[in-house]
């Protein structure tokens, strides 16, 4: 879970030191101190290191993340926008079961059952708010 707004970096270990690479990443795509998810899942891709990494950095720089590719967080003003599946698939419903976590489905597994079903994320987001399905963790830890 997110820390209260400017206090991020105290998630982490006082320690904990950002990866210049993606620090300097997401100095380019900063704006107004926030970064994107999809910026920050390019930086991630582009630097060869994982979302948490980035996650970790947007943490310790202070950075609000917005735009959940899910439709989650970060939208104003309504901050979520993902609305319920008005039907929902056997399909689909069996892939997110079988990948449920302590009954949520991890950020992680709700992107890969989209590449695997040729779904836009946002419609696997759609089909949990339809069943109740949890999606967490986020790949960025901003939930």
């Amino acid at each position: 879970m997110r820390a209260e707004k400017g206090r991020f970096k105290e998630k982490h270990a006082p320690q904990t030191i950002a990866d210049p690479g993606i620090a300097q990443a997401v100095g380019q795509k900063i704006r107004k101190g926030k970064v994107t998810c999809v910026d920050a899942e390019l930086i991630a891709s582009e630097l060869h290191k994982s979302m948490q990494e980035v996650g970790v950095v947007l943490d310790l720089l202070e950075v609000s993340l917005i735009s959940c590719q899910l439709g989650l967080f970060g939208y104003d003003p309504q901050k979520k926008i993902v609305v319920p599946a008005k039907s929902v698939e056997k399909e689909i419903t069996a892939a997110i079961t079988e990948k449920l976590v302590n009954g949520c489905l991890p950020c992680k597994a709700a992107w890969q059952i989209a590449e695997a079903l040729a779904w836009p994320k946002m419609k696997v987001a759609a089909v949990c708010e339809a069943t109740n399905t949890k999606i967490k963790p986020c790949q960025l830890g901003a939930f």
